[in-house]
């Protein structure tokens, strides 16, 4: 039986479909986390500390060489630099810790890109003490303002002017906290154009496309909390290869060789520009959007078959239109109510809503918070009619924070 270890940061979404996906695969599979999952592991958990990557990776390791491992997945961002010091400690298929560590350092990432002539914004480092009237004169407006290490997101702002950009990078460094306010910031040129999102698996440096996802309420700015995305892309076929082609070159561009893929690009004049490159599948419960096969085969199962070398998946995705829905955090606050959920999942197309955040708790908004308040699914014959039930339960959802 393959074995294989899941590393899950203690405030994801997804053990129960490692977990389902594993044992429908047959693979005996150990759950590394800073926390034990919702349901007994027995001697199958491990418990790391995910801030301390190469501790981790020891611990994996040295459990490792006891009931040997055939693959070690990452199933967050916060799990891929362990995942890769792991897997090259014990010889199994791994992304360099080099090439995972461009992956968790949007700086890097684009000097690594930007090496390799992948096309990308323009971008210069805001050091600190350093003044960014200088440096924004090497970027232009409209700018970004990102911190060099957070996802989903967060501390993600939109400056239009030179006066509002103090204001702005304020504002960030209070997000990312008191702890890394001497760290430098990145700033990049805004594109306009339209999102996507090329979800794959890489096998031996090869890209297996999965699904092109759209993102049709593409914020603007000022922040940029996602919503929809609906697959397939109704992007013309010479537009979705031109994003192909450029998610290609960044992997090689960066050095990822093996495990999940999730590349978010802009699209303006059919030229694709590289946003971000994650070293993980898609965030949330998102992939319960995408099933394979003729089966209803999961993005887990296909992880983890990658992860421990099994033949080659049926990669197809189904036939149907599918999509999700974000449920944005209206405001930071309180959560009082969550109301309308029964009549969202009525809505012709819609095939599960999950809430993943309790009332009573305390939420933050992007570009303060990186987590939303659960996921509406959907899945009929085209993407249209997806992202119409989507958009009727986003207004059926209401939302009510103090």
């Amino acid at each position: 039986m393959p074995r294989a270890v899941v590393i899950l940061p203690s405030t994801t979404y997804r053990a129960h479909d490692f977990v389902s996906a594993a044992e429908s695969l047959g693979i005996d599979l150990v759950v590394a986390s800073e926390n034990p999952p919702p349901f007994d592991m027995g001697d199958r958990y491990l418990q790391i500390d995910c801030s301390n990557p190469q501790s981790a990776a020891d611990s994996i390791a040295t459990m490792g060489d006891e009931i040997a491992f055939d693959g070690v997945v990452a199933a967050d961002d916060s799990g891929v630099m362990v995942a890769s010091l792991a897997g090259t400690t014990l010889g199994l298929a791994a992304n360099t810790p080099d090439a995972a560590g461009a992956t968790r350092d949007k700086l890097l990432l684009r000097n690594r890109l930007e090496t390799a002539e992948v096309p990308q914004p323009r971008f210069a480092a805001l050091e600190p003490n350093q003044s960014a009237e200088e440096v924004s004169e090497a970027v232009g407006f409209p700018l970004v303002v990102k911190p060099l290490s957070r996802s989903a997101s967060q501390g993600v702002i939109r400056v239009d002017r030179p006066e509002d950009l103090p204001a702005s990078i304020d504002r960030v460094r209070r997000i990312i906290g008191d702890h890394e306010h001497s760290q430098r910031l990145l700033l990049e040129t805004y594109l306009p154009g339209d999102e996507v999102a090329v979800e794959g698996l890489v096998r031996n440096g090869e890209l297996m496309v999965l699904a092109i996802f759209d993102k049709p309420d593409t914020s603007e700015g000022p922040s940029f909390p996602e919503t929809i995305l609906v697959t397939p892309s109704r992007l013309s076929d010479e537009s979705q290869q031109e994003c192909i082609r450029v998610a290609e070159a960044a992997l090689r561009g960066l050095g990822l060789t093996h495990g999940p893929v999730h590349i978010e690009l802009k699209i303006h004049n059919d030229r694709a520009s590289v946003i971000e490159v994650a070293a993980r599948s898609i965030g949330g419960l998102c992939s319960r959007s995408l099933n394979f096969g003729l089966m209803g085969t999961t993005l887990e199962s296909l992880i983890l078959r990658n992860a421990v070398g099994m033949d080659k998946p049926e990669l197809r995705r189904e036939q149907h239109a599918s999509g999700v829905l974000m449920i944005p955090i209206p405001r930071s606050g309180v959560l009082d109510s969550i109301d309308g959920i029964i009549e969202a999942r009525e809505i012709p197309g819609v095939t599960g809503v999950d809430i993943t955040i309790s009332v009573g708790s305390e939420v933050a908004a992007v570009p303060e918070g990186d987590r939303y308040l659960g996921f509406v699914f959907a899945r009929a014959d085209t993407p249209e009619t997806v992202e119409s039930a989507l958009r009727k339960a986003k207004t059926t959802i209401v939302v009510s924070v103090t």
